[in-house]
C-alpha cells in the first residue's frame, strides 16, 4: 500500500513539474493525483488495518471505528475525507477571498498609490525595496497573501514577463522567510504558537536573524547578476478614471481587511478564511455603493461581481487538488511513518533534532509542511512528565524557521509559491533552475546563523553534552 500510493504520488508530482513539456495544465494533474490516491486507498483497508499497532492509543481508536459494525471501514474513509476537505477548503476559502480583494484593489487602481511612490527603475535597488517590503509585509499578514500582493505590485513595475518571474521568485523567498519568524506569519507557525510550544517574544527573538539571513543572502547573489533598469508597462486604458479619494478608499480599506485577519483570529478564535470572507464582505457593499453612485454618469465602476468575473480558478482548484493528495498520505499513515524514521534514524539529542528539522524542511518543498510539522507537534510532547523538547525549545524554534523557509526550494513547496505560480504562469523547470538553488543557500545560510546562535547565546545543557 505505502509503495503504491507514493508511486502514484512521485508520478502524478512528476507530471504537475513537466507541465510545459508534457502541454497537460497542473490544475488537471493536481485533481486526478488527488482523486486517484484517495481512491487506490479506499481499497487497502487490510494492509492499513495490519500496520496498525492495538497497543498505541491513536491506533486502538482508529481499529475502534473499522471494526464497530455501524461504522466500519468506510464510514473512516469518509469522515477523514471530510475533515480534510474542510482543512482544504479553509485555505481555498481563504485564498479565494485574498484574491478577490487584491483584484478589487487593483481595478480601482489603488495600487498606483504605492507604484507612483516607487520611482526607482535600477534594478539591483528595486529588488532590494520589493525583497524588504515582502519580507516585513509578510510576518504582519501572512506569507500567500503577500506573494498576492506583491504580484500585483510587480504588474504595475516591470513589463517584461522573465525579468518579472526574477523578482516573482524573490517575492516567494522573501515572503516564506517573512512568515517564518512571526507567530501569526505562516501557517506552521501559527500552529506552533497556538499550541504552545513556542511564545510570540522568544520566536521573534531567535528566528527573526535566520529569517533576515535567509532572505538577504539570495538576494546579494542575485543582485550582483541585474544590470540595468527595468521597463515599466504602460497605464492600461480602463475607459474612465478612478477618483484619487476612490482610490486610495479601496487601497486602505483592503489592505485594512487583509490586517485585520489575524486580528479576527486572535480575538474570535475562528478559522482565518472567516475573517478573510468578513473583510471582502465589507469591501463587496463599498464598492456597490460606490458603483451605484457612479452609474448615475452613466459610468460601470468595479464591484467584486466584476471581479470574480476574472479571477484565477485553475490556481484555487489546484490547491484543492494538490492538498487533498497530500491529506490522503497523512491519513494513511506516511508521513507520521516518515517522521517516526527520523526519530529513529537521528535521535533528540544534539545534533540529531537539528537533521531532523532541516529535514522536514527540504521535505515541506515537495508535501505540505503542514502535516509535516503537525506530525512531530504529535510525536514530542512538550508538557508533562513525558516532555522531550519543552515550550521554546531550539527544536521547536528550528522547526519554525525550516518548515516556513524549505517550502521556497520548489515553486509548489509553499502556498506562496503555488499562489504566484498560478498568477504568473511561472514554469516549474524555469524556478528550479533560476531560484531554487539561491532558496538552498538562503536556506542554509539561515540554517547555520541559527544554530550559532543558539551556540552563543544560549548555554543550555544540551549543548554542554555536545562538546
Amino acid at each position: 500500500m505505502v509503495v503504491a500510493l507514493v508511486t502514484i504520488f512521485i508520478i502524478g508530482y512528476f507530471f504537475i513539474a513537466m507541465e510545459h513539456p508534457f502541454r497537460i495544465n497542473k490544475t488537471a494533474t493536481a485533481l486526478l493525483l488527488g482523486t486517484a490516491l484517495w481512491s487506490f486507498f479506499v481499497f487497502c483497508e487490510a494492509t492499513f488495518t495490519g500496520m496498525l499497532d492495538p497497543t498505541v492509543k491513536a491506533d486502538a481508536d482508529i481499529l475502534s471505528i473499522i471494526k464497530d459494525p455501524n461504522r466500519g471501514w468506510h464510514s473512516f474513509i469518509s469522515s477523514n475525507l471530510i475533515e480534510n476537505l474542510g482543512e482544504t477548503a479553509e485555505i481555498v476559502f481563504f485564498l479565494l477571498g485574498a484574491m478577490t480583494i487584491v483584484t478589487l484593489i487593483e481595478d480601482y487602481q489603488g495600487f498606483r498609490v504605492i507604484t507612483d511612490k516607487i520611482v526607482t527603475t535600477n534594478k539591483k535597488k528595486l529588488l532590494w525595496v520589493i525583497s524588504i517590503l515582502t519580507f516585513f509585509l509578510s510576518a504582519l499578514l501572512d506569507n500567500m497573501t503577500t506573494a498576492i500582493v506583491m504580484i500585483a505590485l510587480l504588474r504595475k513595475l516591470i513589463a517584461d514577463k522573465k525579468e518579472r518571474w526574477l523578482f516573482a521568485g524573490m517575492v516567494i523567498l522573501a515572503a516564506n522567510a517573512g512568515g517564518a519568524w512571526s507567530p501569526i506569519g505562516d501557517v506552521t507557525t501559527i500552529m506552533l504558537w497556538i499550541k504552545g510550544q513556542v511564545t510570540t517574544v522568544n520566536i521573534i527573538v531567535k528566528t527573526l536573524i535566520p529569517s533576515l539571513v535567509c532572505m538577504v543572502v539570495p538576494v546579494l547573489i542575485l543582485g550582483h547578476t541585474l544590470k540595468g533598469d527595468i521597463q515599466r508597462p504602460e497605464e492600461s486604458e480602463t475607459g474612465f478614471e478612478i477618483k484619487p479619494r476612490y482610490r486610495k478608499l479601496i487601497l486602505i480599506m483592503g489592505v485594512s481587511a487583509l490586517v485585520f485577519v489575524p486580528v479576527f483570529k486572535t480575538l474570535t478564535h475562528l478559522p482565518p478564511y472567516l475573517g478573510m470572507l468578513f473583510g471582502l464582505g465589507i469591501l463587496w457593499i463599498t464598492t456597490e455603493i460606490i458603483s451605484h453612485k457612479y452609474s448615475k454618469d452613466g459610468t460601470k465602476m468595479p464591484t467584486a461581481v466584476s471581479t470574480l468575473e476574472h479571477i484565477d480558478v485553475p490556481t484555487i482548484l489546484f490547491f484543492l487538488g494538490i492538498l487533498m493528495a497530500v491529506s490522503c498520505l497523512k491519513v494513511a499513515g506516511i508521513l507520521g511513518g516518515l517522521a517516526g524514521s527520523l526519530n529513529s534514524a537521528f535521535g533528540t539529542d544534539v545534533p540529531g533534532f537539528f537533521f531532523i528539522d532541516l529535514i522536514i524542511g527540504v521535505l515541506s518543498s515537495v508535501v505540505d509542511n503542514v502535516p509535516l510539522v503537525a506530525a512531530a507537534m504529535g510525536m514530542y510532547p512538550f508538557e508533562g512528565a513525558d516532555a522531550i523538547f519543552i515550550q521554546n525549545h531550539p527544536f521547536w524554534e528550528f522547526l519554525a524557521y525550516c518548515a516556513g523557509t524549505g517550502g521556497s526550494l520548489l515553486i509548489i513547496g509553499s502556498a506562496a509559491g503555488v499562489a504566484v505560480m498560478g498568477m504568473e504562469k511561472i514554469d516549474f523547470i524555469w524556478y528550479l533552475k533560476k531560484i531554487s538553488w539561491l532558496a538552498l543557500v538562503g536556506y542554509i545560510a539561515g540554517a547555520i546563523v541559527f544554530i550559532a546562535m543558539n551556540l552563543a547565546l544560549e548555554p543550555y545543557s544540551w549543548w554542554s553534552e555536545m562538546v
